[in-house]
């Protein structure tokens, strides 16, 4: 038994492997002012990745959106005052004191801390709870604090790619248990799973559903917190989606001053095509 264990772990760790592994050239520059970002980002904004490895095109792929990860800010190690999640903390993260950070459920290695920094060179967006309590915002840092260490949920990928599937080719076996009920402590998690789960502590709505009464109230039902992705973040109504463009967009017509490369086309960021004239290139294509 032990040995089917340390087979199937080897499988595992071999399958995440090739999974997480970035399958686009990163980037130097975004269409995102980072520095920006850091400087409005608050405790309980969710930061959405638009990911480069293989796992994160086939999110991309089910739910059919450009954001592949999310992750929840949780600010500066030296900016929280309770002591037990401080030493929860230095337990996963060895890094500077004065570090933003972030919790995020990541694939081969579980909840864990990452500085902000991180994702300095990715293409990035800000989701803000409109509304949400200070004394809940505490709630959502503790909670997601003490799922740290907590492993990933790899069913959840594959259950999601089932749904590119008709239910009557699935063996019976692969069948997803996505609606099974389960009273117990979560032991795993994904990056929107356990993101789900932190906000529904606060009774805070992502996009749940919608039961109109007889009486004309309006009830709300919690969704399943394994169904959520990271577009539902940006998709929910109850969440600012905050952008931080490289152009001042504040002055009036300001992509009149925009310095366009007129020889050169961008073909779907697989590179740099050059160019005669745009009236060639339309002539070319006919």
């Amino acid at each position: 038994m032990k040995f089917i264990k340390k087979i199937h772990a080897q499988i595992f760790n071999a399958v995440s492997e090739w999974l997480i592994k970035d399958t686009q050239a990163q980037t130097q520059t975004t269409l995102s002012d980072f520095e920006k970002m850091t400087l409005e980002i608050k405790l309980g904004d969710v930061l959405l990745v638009d990911g480069r490895s293989r796992v994160s095109q086939v999110i991309k792929m089910v739910t059919q959106s450009r954001w592949s990860h999310a992750a929840i800010y949780i600010g500066r190690y030296n900016e929280i005052a309770d002591t037990a999640l401080r030493a929860l903390i230095k337990k996963y993260y060895l890094g500077s004191d004065n570090e933003q950070l972030l919790v995020e459920s990541m694939m081969s290695q579980g909840v864990i801390i990452t500085p902000l920094c991180f994702y300095r060179t990715e293409d990035i967006r800000l989701c803000r709870p409109v509304g949400l309590k200070h004394k809940d915002a505490q709630k959502l840092l503790q909670f997601c604090l003490q799922r740290l260490g907590t492993k990933y949920d790899m069913r959840q990928i594959l259950d999601l790619a089932r749904f590119l599937f008709p239910w009557g080719i699935v063996p019976r076996q692969w069948r997803t248990s996505l609606f099974e009920h389960n009273a117990g402590a979560p032991t795993h998690a994904s990056c929107s799973r356990l993101l789900a789960d932190a906000f529904d502590v606060v009774r805070y709505p992502i996009l749940p559903d919608v039961i109109y009464a007889d009486t004309a109230d309006i009830e709300i039902v919690q969704r399943n917190a394994r169904l959520f992705t990271p577009s539902d973040f940006d998709n929910s109504p109850f969440f600012s989606v905050l952008k931080f463009p490289i152009f001042d967009t504040s002055e009036v017509a300001f992509y009149q001053n925009l310095h366009w490369r007129d020889d050169l086309l961008s073909n779907d960021g697989n590179g740099l095509v050059k160019l005669t004239s745009l009236d060639t290139m339309g002539e070319e294509e006919e």
